[in-house]
């Protein structure tokens, strides 16, 4: 297979500074993306401003050859997500990917978080993958062309101790993914979702002694696929962790028909309800085809019920 390339492509990726997002920048700028790097520099629970982490990739790129501009801007507010995506434009021009990686955590059990806590890790995450997406997606609606993907987490598809907001934040983010990819697909607009796992200082205080090498290196071939415009995808989630590359996908037990049903009934039937085999799996549509799927059960129940 030749060589993906990112010529005359302008990707922001938003936590550049470090960690995964410093490894997905120098991947696309050495493939010949112009990359606007994005990081507010601040702590890991997101406080502070500190231009120097943005500043240094965007002369790390530079002095390989590629073409970088740093911006410090928050994605935490719909004004700071406007100002990242006109970075682009006013040095570029256009914007051809968004890859959205800007992370804090303010871990604390759920009766001890606070709403302060709650709403900064949502403002980074979730609130801030939409503060980016808006305007990014209208310019390449109009481009006919986008490639966007978001940041998801185990801890969204799973959850984790400690973690409600962090949970939330990524669980949201795949919704939001679910409806960029329905609404962009007329326009040339894929969006996909991002499940990594990489030693990076969000690790900070774990032991990490007994893992195997998670580099954020290992993650960003997988993000630069999905940014490439060979990308043939669009809604759906990859999971990258330590060498594994895997689909993460929704799926439904294929369920029981009542045409009533008690609270007795769902006790009764709970073990058939939860049944795994023969799953539903959504393709392309999913939230048509749960509605179509779940509409034919039904239709076939009556008719079953009819010749009896």
């Amino acid at each position: 297979m030749p060589e993906l390339g990112f010529d005359h492509r302008v990707a922001v990726i938003t936590g550049a500074g470090r960690g995964l997002g410093r490894a997905y920048a120098l991947l696309l700028a050495s493939r010949g993306a112009s990359v606007v790097v994005n990081d507010t520099g601040g702590s890991l629970k997101g406080e502070g401003v500190d231009a120097s982490p943005a500043q240094e990739v965007a002369r790390e790129i530079a002095s390989a050859g590629g073409d970088a501009v740093p911006s410090t801007e928050s994605v935490s507010t719909p004004e700071g997500g406007n100002a990242i995506i006109q970075t682009a434009l006013d040095h570029y021009g256009r914007v051809d990917i968004l890859i959205h990686n800007a992370g804090i955590v303010r871990a604390a059990p759920l009766k001890e978080m606070t709403q302060e806590d709650f709403d900064a890790v949502l403002n980074v995450h979730l609130r801030g993958a939409f503060h980016v997406v808006r305007p990014a997606f209208i310019h390449m609606c109009k481009a006919g062309y986008g490639r966007v993907v978001l940041t998801s987490s185990i801890g969204g598809l799973y959850g984790n101790q400690c973690q409600a907001n962090y949970g939330v934040a990524k669980a949201g983010i795949i919704g939001l993914s679910n409806v960029v990819a329905l609404e962009g697909a007329a326009q040339g607009v894929k969006c996909n979702v991002i499940v990594p796992a990489a030693v990076t200082r969000m690790a900070e205080g774990l032991d990490t002694s007994a893992y195997p090498p998670m580099a954020p290196e290992m993650v960003a071939p997988v993000v630069a696929w999905l940014a490439h415009e060979s990308c043939s995808i669009s809604g759906e989630m990859l999971i990258s962790i330590a060498g594994r590359v895997a689909k993460a996908f929704i799926a439904e037990t294929r369920g029981v028909y009542r045409p009533v049903w008690s609270i007795e009934d769902v006790a009764a039937h709970i073990d058939a309800i939860r049944n795994t085999d023969a799953p539903f799996i959504a393709a392309g549509d999913a939230h048509a085809d749960h509605i179509r799927y779940s509409f034919a059960m039904a239709e076939s129940g009556r008719r079953s019920e009819k010749s009896h």
